[in-house]
């Protein structure tokens, strides 16, 4: 019998249950609980590790083109020293595309990291809180009213 199987035998049992037949549901309860708690918990990680891993692959590509933008630059300063001509007029103005492109992939890394902050599983503590509260008796269940019992 599946786990969810389990469960769902448990949830849907008869209203007037004995003490001992309802403590005997408490373990299989309990694992599937922390199961579900778990999955959660890998969905949330894996979410925010993926959006670090984008936005350093973007700062990556920014520092490429940064050290792209410098050589060029040092390239039209050789140019300007050497000869005079305008041959380093245009090697500013690539470095300059270069910087740009640098700053919008920079741009982008800082946002891809910024939407996986913070780096706390939100939902699986919220869910661990109610969890904790319904074992402990306080609060509500939701979808059920407690007048049925």
């Amino acid at each position: 019998m599946t786990d969810s199987t389990r469960s769902d035998k448990v949830r849907r049992g008869t209203r007037s249950r004995s003490f001992f037949a309802l403590v005997q549901d408490v373990p299989t309860l309990v694992t599937d609980l922390v199961k579900g708690e778990l999955a959660l918990l890998k969905y949330e990680i894996i979410g925010t590790l993926k959006a670090f891993g984008i936005g350093a692959g973007f700062l990556v590509g920014a520092l490429v083109f940064v050290f792209a933008m410098l050589g060029v630059l040092l390239t039209g300063i050789v140019l300007l020293i050497a000869i005079w001509l305008p041959g380093w007029l245009s090697a500013l103005i690539v470095a300059f595309v270069l910087l740009l492109v640098a700053a919008l992939l920079a741009l982008l890394g800082y946002k891809s990291i910024k939407k996986g902050l913070p780096a706390v599983p939100e939902k699986t503590i919220a869910s661990l809180k109610r969890d904790l509260k319904a074992v402990k008796g306080v609060g509500t269940i939701p979808g059920h009213d407690v007048t049925d019992v």
